[in-house]
């Protein structure tokens, strides 16, 4: 067991060489001292072998409750058997060690014709019993706060299975709903377009879905990326609107490289299309632009007197997917006459791990 790293970390929680050797060091120390105190007493060399002895007793005593502390650890492994496992380990400690200095005093008594007294150590055993207590209970708190901190990173590593599992959800969410919208637009520029600017419409829808399949399964990706896909989007409600349909882009360079939840500002510019009136007599026009680490979409209301059959999944979507990507959140605005969306660029900090 002692050679045997993944039985170490199994059943003793962390990797003890090191422990071991410095504790059957310092130990054998203190026994030493407190059986016969050999290297204030005796010449240097005497005292080593009078240490040796000591010595010798750690390292019996030592490996002894190791293999007890396994042994239990093996056979009582539930949190409810904690106590129990406690109450027999410190039985084992007390039974351990006596019997131990009780065999090794008689071999030495042999050895070196003595008597092994038990009424004259039992005042010496205490103190070995304490101290080895306290390492079994080093032992036990090592192995309990390596566990705790599995258990803490397993829950973690569960929630963060939860999460991705809820962003992929919302993302193929947002895609049929981009889908549905797209089709309700296919559909308008059949009843009024010609069947040649359906089949350019049906083209450059296709580029967009390219993007989409693309952009895989990304949780946020870069504002340039996702600008080039609102774009394309736009560009394809220009086939349909025409001059009707006006985008005024107001963005720095120097912001391009920050986060941005995928889809999300695309889903914006089509809500404000979908939702308000276009036309010649009520040309829309879209502001989007970056305000204090937001990009934002503004619109002017020119609510439809019918509306189209709505999902509304797209703001809801949004909200949804960046809860639990940040702690920043959507900002939306509707004051009556505007109806303004801001979503917050991020950067690599502002992500949760």
């Amino acid at each position: 067991m002692l050679l045997n790293k993944e039985k170490r970390l199994k059943y003793i929680g962390f990797n003890d060489i090191w422990f071991v050797v410095i504790g059957i060091i310092v130990l054998s120390f203190v026994t030493d001292y407190l059986f016969s105190n050999s290297f204030m007493r005796y010449p240097f060399w005497e005292a080593v072998i009078n240490w040796s002895v000591s010595l010798m007793f750690s390292i019996t005593n030592w490996f002894v409750m190791r293999f007890n502390f396994i042994f239990l650890r093996k056979k009582f492994t539930s949190v409810e058997d904690v106590g129990k496992r406690a109450l027999l380990l410190f039985v084992s400690i007390v039974i351990s060690v006596t019997l131990i200095d009780a065999l090794g005093g008689v071999i030495l008594g042999y050895i070196f014709d003595q008597t092994y007294y038990f009424s004259e150590r039992y005042r010496v055993l205490l103190p070995i019993i304490i101290i080895s207590v306290m390492v079994m209970a080093i032992y036990e708190a090592i192995y309990f706060y390596i566990q705790l901190k599995k258990s803490i990173r397993e829950e973690e590593q569960a929630k963060q299975v939860v999460v991705l599992a809820q962003l992929d959800a919302l993302r193929n969410q947002a895609q049929p709903h981009f889908f549905f919208n797209s089709l309700n637009t296919l559909r308008d520029i059949i009843d009024q377009n010609s069947k040649d600017d359906a089949k350019k419409f049906v083209d450059k829808l296709s580029d967009v879905y390219r993007f989409i399949l693309d952009s895989g399964d990304a949780n946020v990706i870069p504002l340039r990326d996702e600008l080039k896909f609102a774009r394309a989007y736009i560009h394809i409600q220009t086939e349909r609107f025409g001059d009707n349909l006006k985008l005024h882009w107001n963005i720095s360079e120097v912001e391009l490289d920050k986060m941005i939840v995928p889809m999300s500002l695309q889903l914006l510019l089509e809500n404000a299309i979908k939702h308000n009136v276009i036309s010649r007599s009520k040309p829309l026009t879209i502001n989007v632009g970056i305000k204090d680490d937001f990009i934002f979409v503004k619109n002017k209301i020119q609510a439809k007197s019918t509306q189209l059959p709505s999902t509304k999944l797209g703001l809801i979507n949004i909200e949804k997917r960046q809860a639990l990507i940040s702690n920043r959140l959507p900002i939306i605005v509707n004051n009556g006459e505007e109806f303004t969306v801001a979503i917050p660029l991020l950067t690599a900090s502002d992500i949760k791990a």
